[in-house]
């Protein structure tokens, strides 16, 4: 059984029991998550494909952690001209645990 989630713009394709990086969620730690953006939901027989969202499908997650991707770095330069600039940056991420599709 898996779905396939809209959380926060992004679209993930989530399993039951499986962990997974999304953007920062504003919820606290060990908190309860529910997400009604479910675009399609597969079960062992059937599949549900929404337009543009399957109704009265839920998928529940559990907020884990709060912390920092590695950082990316972004550098420019132009030949003889002395011109460098050097700017980095790191995304906030949430780590969740899927508990229950359905």
């Amino acid at each position: 059984m898996f779905a396939v989630v809209d959380i926060l713009g992004q679209q993930f394709k989530v399993f039951e029991n499986k962990k997974y990086y999304v953007p920062r969620l504003e919820n606290e730690l060990e908190s309860n998550v529910s997400f009604d953006k479910v675009l399609v939901l597969s079960t062992d027989n059937e599949t549900k494909v929404g337009s543009p969202y399957v109704s009265g499908a839920k998928v529940t997650a559990k907020v884990l952690e709060h912390l920092k991707d590695d950082k990316v770095i972004v550098f420019k330069k132009k030949i003889r001209t002395s011109y460098r600039k050097l700017r980095g940056h790191r995304q906030q991420l949430t780590r969740i645990e899927i508990t229950k599709i359905g």
